[in-house]
């Protein structure tokens, strides 16, 4: 994974990578509204993710997530507030993101297979 100095320097690289719809999160789906799409944590996987623990400004306390679709053929971008201002999602939904950020973060025989 790259490092990147602010949460706008990974979402321009990513949109440069190809990752160009911008997803959202709504309760249990990631959705692409422009396409209305909507997926549940079964329809796409977390190619990357970056997390930016802004100290002065509140907007980069964020997780930047890469997405895949293969079932609705997409690439996205989504930007999601964690701690206090974290967006509450299902427990399927919340779990296959952080397993993302875990997993990525393992070694070895301690990381999860799928």
């Amino acid at each position: 994974m790259k490092n990147y100095e602010t949460l706008v320097d990974a979402t321009n690289d990513l949109l440069k990578r190809g990752y160009t719809e911008n997803l959202s999160l709504d309760g249990d789906t990631i959705n692409d509204k422009d396409k209305n799409i909507q997926m549940t944590a079964d329809d796409f996987e977390i190619d990357e993710f970056y997390r930016f623990e802004g100290a002065s400004n509140p907007s980069d306390t964020s997780i930047v997530y890469a997405v895949s679709s293969d079932k609705y053929h997409l690439k996205g971008v989504l930007v999601n507030a964690y701690g206090a201002y974290a967006d509450d999602s299902s427990s399927a939904l919340a779990a296959k993101l952080h397993h993302g950020q875990v997993s990525h973060n393992l070694h070895g025989e301690d990381r999860p297979t799928e």
